[in-house]
């Protein structure tokens, strides 16, 4: 049974180093807003919690992150006369893997059975519904992200704009798939579709300049 479960880690490692090229990033995205239309070339502003303000060089690089999403929705940047103010957060966590069940990794066939959810309502990992899916080993970590961002009218300090993106996976590459979030968060902008969406970004696409 060990020699199977070895086996099926090799071919789950071989397919996702040949899907290397084309990674999806998948976010439940929840948005609300009550902008209407936004004029071109709106500016904005990043507003810090004091929480936020205390661990500068984190702040700095998520900022950086969302404002390259901001950018692609064309909002603009600018501190000295913004019409809103822009308020952002992201969190990462690490737990059990919701694979973490050794009689679905290496039960008697050395394989589990899975559909596109997992364990505690996840997305699943790997495979087809129906069909044999290939587990990470128990022993990895899964990581939970959310980011968020709210926008506020400069003037009135009235919110305008609020919206969430959660993700959740065995990567440990939040570097990468923090900026790609912030996008998804976006998806949409102004008049994002009501209640909750998956918002599915190629990282192959994530990185190309915004239209002009």
């Amino acid at each position: 049974m060990k020699r199977a479960s070895l086996a099926l880690l090799l071919v789950a490692a071989a397919t996702l180093s040949g899907c290397a090229t084309s990674w999806v990033v998948d976010s439940d995205v929840k948005s609300f807003s009550s902008i209407g239309n936004v004029p071109p070339g709106a500016t904005y502003r990043f507003e810090r919690l004091p929480s936020q303000q205390a661990d500068t060089a984190r702040q700095d690089s998520l900022e950086a992150m969302a404002a390259a999403a901001l950018e692609k929705v064309g909002l603009r940047r600018d501190d000295a006369r913004p019409q809103y103010s822009a308020q952002i957060g992201a969190r990462v966590t690490t737990g059990l893997s919701p694979w973490a069940d050794p009689w679905l990794f290496d039960g008697p066939w050395g394989y589990g059975y899975g559909g596109g959810y997992g364990y505690y309502g996840r997305r699943g990992y790997g495979g087809w519904y129906g069909g044999p899916a290939f587990f990470p080993p128990a022993a990895n970590p899964w990581y939970e992200r959310e980011v968020s961002i709210v926008l506020r009218e400069a003037g009135s300090n009235r919110v305008v704009y609020e919206t969430r993106a959660r993700n959740d996976g065995p990567y440990n590459a939040s570097a990468a798939i923090l900026p790609v979030m912030f996008q998804a968060a976006l998806q949409g902008f102004p008049n994002p579709p009501q209640g909750e969406r998956r918002v599915n970004i190629d990282l192959a696409t994530a990185n190309k300049p915004a239209a002009q």
